[in-house]
């Protein structure tokens, strides 16, 4: 069970997290999670650079040590990335220093100050610390591209009837995901053009700091 548009209740909740980036523009911000991953990554890449849009890469660990071409393409194309644990941990099911452990573990490998926990799974006492080095970035939208009893077409009606100025999508860019991603991206960007939006990565809070943690 999930919300495919995070209820504004939630979102006051726990203020302390990013849900959306406020705008009066008309102006998105597209997300990608689990790559980078070769032929996924690779052609959702191509996809963002046919329509001049640049998007934010949440990205495990594990397959940036994988497929350091494809992670060092991200950066060269004008993406942002962010940290999304190094074994893709849900945060919920973890012990706490385990779970900062595996974040640093990832932070070697991506230098980004944002962070995203896997499946939006996060304990209150992880907030708390991690929210000192980090700007946490969860979302307003999820395409519900990773789920196998959604159609295709139910997920492209998931983005476009609820994209709006400063929303945060969320995609992934994985094998699980790529079917509907070929049908959803292009269709998605094509309506962001027919709109005039404009997706652009997501920026770092200036006053964030880089994780500090003993290895």
């Amino acid at each position: 069970m999930y919300l495919v548009k995070t209820p504004r209740l939630i979102q006051n909740l726990f203020p302390n997290l990013k849900w959306s980036v406020p705008t009066t523009e008309q102006k998105v911000h597209l997300t990608f999670d689990d790559g980078p991953v070769p032929e996924v990554t690779t052609w959702v890449l191509d996809q963002l650079k046919a329509f001049n849009a640049k998007a934010t890469f949440f990205c495990v660990g594990e397959n940036v040590e994988k497929n350091p071409e494809i992670f060092e393409r991200i950066i060269e194309e004008g993406h942002a990335v962010g940290n999304h644990t190094f074994n893709h941990l849900n945060g919920w099911s973890s012990d706490n220093i385990k779970y900062f452990h595996n974040i640093r573990k990832c932070a070697r490998l991506v230098n980004s100050k944002l962070f995203r926990p896997p499946y939006g799974r996060i304990k209150s006492k992880q907030t708390q610390f991690l929210q000192r080095h980090y700007d946490i970035v969860m979302w307003s939208l999820l395409s519900g591209d990773f789920d196998p009893k959604l159609s295709k077409e139910m997920c492209l009606e998931n983005v476009v009837s609820n994209l709006s100025p400063g929303s945060i999508v969320v995609f992934h860019d994985s094998v699980k995901a790529f079917d509907k991603l070929q049908y959803v991206l292009p269709k998605t960007l094509e309506y962001m053009q027919l709109m005039n939006y404009q997706s652009e990565a997501i920026k770092e809070s200036p006053d964030s700091k880089s994780i500090k943690l003993s290895a």
